[in-house]
């Protein structure tokens, strides 16, 4: 071999050591997934005990006092009702992050079971199943979401329906391909010819190693749901009020943007930390759950 091509092998070398042993390093040291979880707690803490950290009622309305800026009785003003915006915001948290996290779990579930058995068994179950979920593929996700609840009206409960109808095709597409690349595996031929059934085949053996993919998106997935909300609260078809929101007070303090910037620009600020949180969330996640780390 000659010395050029030699170093060239060596280099290679140490460059896959490297990569191999960031992705094997303990979770603690894994920079994505301490900064998204030190975020991401730190918001469900905010939203959990809003009641107790929040210094106002959020709804309670002080017409004597509208339009205040900071001061010490409100840190970020107050806005055209009087209502204190830092309640607001803490309160908003709680909503925001249900409807993003809590929205992702049907989808999940249905969609990560439906793909598993498409894939698994192909035929014509899997080809009907992937023509419903190119249709679906066919329309932006925010533009579904957004007609589904002009259908069905405003409301918590709306946007929960609306966002399961269209998030699950997204778990069918990621679980099937990696069913069908892992039914091909010599562990899952072994298993089959050792006389195991479909269903312990496929959720013993398949599904730990394929469903860590769906868990990972998963983490984006939230980023857009709670994208999808604060979009419906701007205009104006999500969660009613006044019921504290992220979207609907950038809605309402767009109004005021040249002389209260702060009734927008916060609520906006808290949408852009709450997904970097969980997209670092997902980063790190996917290091943790990597194939490498697996074997």
């Amino acid at each position: 071999m000659s010395s050029p091509t030699f170093l060239l092998v060596g280099f290679q070398a140490r460059r896959r050591a490297k990569a191999r042993s960031r992705s094997l390093k303990p979770w603690y040291r894994n920079t994505p997934l301490v900064a998204g979880m030190i975020v991401v707690g730190l918001l469900i803490l905010l939203a959990i005990f809003a009641p107790l950290i929040a210094p106002y009622d959020p709804i309670a309305q002080d017409l004597g006092a509208t339009l205040q800026g900071p001061s010490a009785a409100h840190w970020l003003g107050t806005d055209k009702f009087g209502r204190d915006v830092l309640s607001r915001l803490i309160w908003g948290a709680q909503v925001d992050l249900r409807v993003g996290f809590l929205a992702v779990l049907i989808p999940f579930v249905f969609g990560s079971i439906l793909g598993a058995f498409a894939g698994y068994f192909g035929g014509w179950f899997d080809a009907i199943v992937m023509r419903i979920v190119d249709v679906f593929f066919a329309f932006p996700f925010l533009v579904m979401v957004i007609v589904l609840v002009f259908i069905l009206g405003s409301g918590e409960t709306s946007i929960y329906l609306a966002i399961a109808a269209v998030s699950w095709v997204s778990y069918v597409k990621i679980v099937r391909g990696e069913v069908i690349s892992a039914k091909e595996q010599d562990y899952v031929v072994g298993a089959r010819l050792g006389g195991m059934s479909n269903a312990r085949v496929l959720f013993r053996h398949i599904g730990p190693n394929v469903f860590s993919q769906a868990i990972i998106y998963a983490m984006s997935d939230i980023v857009m749901n709670i994208m999808g909300i604060v979009t419906l609260g701007y205009l104006g078809l999500g969660i009613a009020p006044p019921t504290a929101e992220w979207g609907s007070m950038i809605l309402e303090g767009q109004e005021f943007i040249t002389t209260h910037w702060l009734q927008a620009t916060v609520p906006g600020l808290m949408v852009v930390i709450t997904s970097l949180g969980v997209s670092w969330l997902g980063d790190g996640l996917s290091d943790l759950l990597s194939p490498e780390r697996r074997k």
